[in-house]
């Protein structure tokens, strides 16, 4: 056997399902490939190919994708044309060398002869080929979430500020120290800013404890030299298949020339307990307030990782909501254990934004207590378990209400008759505190405790509220001077003073916005709480045109969307988030629907105005 197929003999070896072959198979089957090279970014097969033959990597990389997606990456060992070989019908996906690459061609022919002989190898592409297509078909099938979270960039993965990096004329001992100081599982080696090698800890284990090399030798001498790197723009898709195909566990991440840092698997891992699913069941596991503290510090990374997929704001408030509620609950049930059982039923209410599900990252707290009438709001207990839920959202990041809007206030711990009388004057005696006062408290929903309790209570005052013409002129007057900031030839209005000078306050049009779907929801005598359910509601009940409801329910999605945006970059920026825009940010495009929907926001206000009677 000469020099060449001797070599080719070898790989197979080292390679399923080839490594199981009987010796006398294995020195037949070089004579029977040939060896081709694709160059970087030619398409091997494309989709309908009449594909004749088994593609097996030699060395680089191939990409297979379907209709544009990556189902697969093939490295070293790995083959692709299965279509043909194991259903005989035309190629499936399209093949793309992804680096230059050398493979070996096995006609169909002689493969056909070879898995009749040894079915294992059959049974082998086989299973290649049925996991490529699930993985299409679940591609197709990726819902709001689940595999989703694979499209983050592997920029967004790096945790470490600097990658860390010894050396190669450091001593294994060296090298060994760094990885412990730093608590990480590889190193990076470089040489003059370039990356020349990596170790990992499998490596220490391997090629140097097993092998009997002693720790002063240079880590250059059991480095895996010149690593497999990926650019900062891959997204965690293409990391997991790197790693997967080529069976490692940590690769390099690299921008024009400069390595950023390091993705390894538990990144991937750590990418799917992102996941508001696996963040809710942490924050409920949790024994301590301090433990809920830093569960709830994974929020605001939730948020930013539902806005890179593009979910709606909509969906996004949802699912901060249902995060807030969690944390919210557990904080209850800490301070229940801590005090003991609370003297009378009781639910701890949200109010607001959160109540609505529509919370941003901005949001602060706005809560309050209703209990049985059999209860005593007297009872020390209730302050106490308000101050500690309080103090716990506070310090998950939820600033306290500056109005005091908060079941720590006596005034917002009543027995539900209590309630009721208050919502009763809220109706009947509406001064311009009382309307701001009404406006939050008809946004209530029970988050712990007896739901009923709430459900009960709002049953019997939102059609109270609806039949006040006083209070619904009021909640109308306050709608009206939320004026969005948009100019008298449709220009948008910044800010001119102050530390958000040059700025747009977003959330001047979402409340006007919020404020309209509560006046006309209840109206309708609606106790939906979204502002989208309750401008469905006032359209049913015929009190909105379909249009107009319509439009301010679109301009409400794009005014929480840009916010949700602006939001979530200031948090991977490391500032706070808020709610002031700068309009240079945006593109011409966005610029363009900001204002269009700030005038159907101002067109709505006027629409509602020279409806109700003028007070105030």
């Amino acid at each position: 056997m000469d020099v060449e197929l001797a070599e080719i003999r070898d790989f197979l070896a080292e390679h399923p399902p080839f490594d199981a072959l009987p010796a006398d198979v294995l020195d037949r089957l070089p004579a029977r490939c040939t060896v081709s090279y694709a160059r970087r970014g030619t398409v091997v097969l494309r989709p309908g190919d009449h594909g004749d033959r088994l593609y097996l990597v030699r060395s680089g990389a191939v990409d297979i994708t379907d209709e544009g997606h990556l189902v697969d990456r093939v490295g070293a060992g790995g083959g692709f044309g299965m279509s043909a070989l194991v259903e005989h019908v035309p190629a499936r996906y399209a093949a793309t060398a992804r680096e230059d690459t050398l493979l070996l061609e096995l006609p169909q022919a002689d493969f056909d002869a070879l898995a009749a002989e040894h079915p294992a190898v059959a049974v082998h592409f086989a299973a290649t080929h049925h996991g490529r297509i699930t993985a299409a078909i679940a591609q197709l099938q990726t819902p709001a979430r689940g595999s989703a979270v694979l499209k983050t960039s592997v920029r967004d993965l790096l945790r470490a500020p600097q990658p860390v990096s010894v050396a190669p004329s450091a001593t294994v001992a060296e090298g060994a120290r760094v990885m412990t100081a730093a608590g990480v599982s590889s190193l990076l080696v470089m040489e003059g800013g370039s990356l020349v090698g990596i170790v990992t800890d499998r490596d220490l284990r391997r090629r140097v404890l097993a092998a009997g090399v002693p720790p002063d030798r240079p880590v250059g001498e059991v480095m895996t030299p010149d690593p497999v790197t990926l650019p900062a723009r891959a997204l965690a898709l293409e990391a997991m298949l790197e790693m997967t195909g080529r069976n490692i566990h940590h690769l390099p991440v690299v921008e024009d020339g400069r390595v950023l840092g390091l993705v390894t698997t538990t990144d991937l891992v750590r990418l799917e307990r992102s996941n508001p699913v696996y963040v809710v069941a942490d924050v409920q596991r949790q024994e301590d307030v301090a433990g809920v503290v830093e569960q709830a510090a994974r929020i605001p990374a939730v948020v930013g990782q539902l806005v890179r997929e593009d979910a709606s704001a909509a969906d996004v408030g949802r699912v901060l909501a249902a995060l807030t509620d969690a944390v919210t609950r557990r904080l209850v049930v800490l301070a229940e254990t801590q005090l003991g059982p609370a003297p009378g039923r009781y639910a701890w209410a949200a109010l607001g934004s959160v109540a609505r599900e529509e919370q941003g990252l901005a949001s602060d707290q706005d809560h309050a207590l209703v209990l049985a009438d059999d209860a005593d709001p007297a009872d020390p207990w209730w302050a106490a378990m308000a101050e500690r839920v309080t103090a716990g959202l506070e310090a998950c990041g939820l600033p306290r209400c500056p109005g005091g809007t908060m079941a720590t206030d006596p005034r917002w711990r009543q027995r539900v008759s209590g309630w009721r009388s208050q919502f009763a004057r809220w109706g009947e005696e509406p001064a311009p505190e009382a309307v701001l006062r009404a406006a939050i408290f008809y946004d209530m929903r029970a988050v712990h405790g007896d739901a009923d309790l709430v459900v009960g209570l709002r049953s019997e005052v939102v059609p109270l509220g609806g039949r006040s013409d006083l209070l619904l002129a009021h909640l109308t007057a306050q709608s009206a001077r939320m004026r969005p900031p948009i100019g008298f030839f449709r220009g948008l209005v910044l800010e001119d003073a102050g530390e958000h000078r040059d700025t747009l306050d977003l959330k001047r049009g979402i409340a006007a916005v919020v404020q309209m779907a509560r006046i006309h929801a209840l109206r309708a005598g609606s106790t939906a709480l979204g502002s989208g359910a309750r401008l469905a509601a006032a359209r049913e009940a015929g009190i909105l045109p379909k249009e107009s409801a319509t439009d301010l329910t679109d301009a409400l999605e794009l005014l929480s969307y840009l916010r949700l945006r602006h939001q979530a970059a200031r948090v991977a920026a490391g500032e706070v988030p808020d709610n002031h825009l700068d309009p240079r940010r945006l593109g011409s495009l966005d610029r363009r629907h900001l204002r269009d929907a700030f005038a159907v926001v101002r067109s709505a206000q006027q629409g509602l105005s020279s409806r109700s009677p003028q007070v105030g």
